[in-house]
This record gives C-alpha cells, structure tokens and sequence, in this order.
C-alpha cells in the first residue's frame, strides 16, 4: 500500500503519520490492500482554485476526490485509486463548529474521499448517500474517533 501526503498549507499543524495509519486502516477495511492513494492537505484559497477549474463550483469546500479508477485508461494502473484533497481551514473550522478536534473532523473528510475514490457517491440518490453515510460512521469507528 503506498499513500503519499503533501501538505501545502502552513496554518494547521496535522500529524502526516497519523493520517497516513487512518488511510491504510480505512482503505485495507475496504478490501484495497493493495492501493495507491494520495492526500493533498491545502488552504481554502488553494481548494476554491481547485473547486472552481475542475468542478465549476465557486468557493472553497471542505474535501474534493479524484478518482482515478474512472475513464478509459482505468486499467493501466489499477491499484491507483487517485487523489483526496482537503482544505485543512474548512476542517479546523467545521471541527470548531461541531465542538471536535480537526484531526477527527479532518479524518471524517479523508473517509469521506476514499469512499469516493472507490465508488461511494451520495449526489445521485438518497439510498446512496445512506450507504455512503452508514460506511463512513463503521470505518470512524474502525479508527476509533467516534463513540
């Protein structure tokens, strides 16, 4: 399993290893033992860069995926699940919003990308976004963050 983490934002202190442990806990709980992931920790204003060139959203947000499992080149690299990026801002914000630490509101986010990275989706119908939701709190409590 190999997950490389870049943190380009210098405002939030986040622990690279302790992230790197919840994707490899997460993605080997989904039966990616095997997988290629990579996590980019931003800013808001690098995240509303990335939200409005390749989602023409306006604004920052909190995690966007790119999956790399999609498309008609999907076979060349299998194992290469793709990219989760999320705004280290919009988690430290939320966190203090919802009365939880930013690592535990920054680890729902990184769930929240791997599942869409293989294949979770909760845009197109309820009943997804109910799997979505119910697969997210199991692996929270996989990792121990939530009661």
């Amino acid at each position: 399993m190999q997950i490389l983490i870049e943190d380009r934002q210098g405002r939030h202190r986040l622990a690279k290893e302790d992230i790197r442990t919840t994707a490899r806990r997460v993605l080997s709980a989904l039966g990616c033992p095997d997988a290629q992931l990579s996590v980019l920790i931003v800013s808001d204003e690098q995240i509303a860069e990335l939200n409005q060139t390749y989602l023409n959203h306006e604004g920052p947000t909190n995690v966007i995926s790119f999956p790399m499992q999609e498309g008609p080149f999907a076979d060349i690299t299998p194992d290469l699940l793709g990219d989760v990026v999320i705004s280290a801002d919009t988690a430290h914000r939320e966190a203090g919003e919802a009365g939880m630490e930013t690592m535990e509101r920054f680890n729902e986010l990184l769930i929240h990308g791997i599942l869409h990275l293989v294949g979770y989706d909760h845009v197109n119908s309820e009943k997804e976004a109910a799997a979505m939701e119910q697969k997210s709190g199991e692996l929270m409590k996989l990792i121990g963050k939530e009661e």
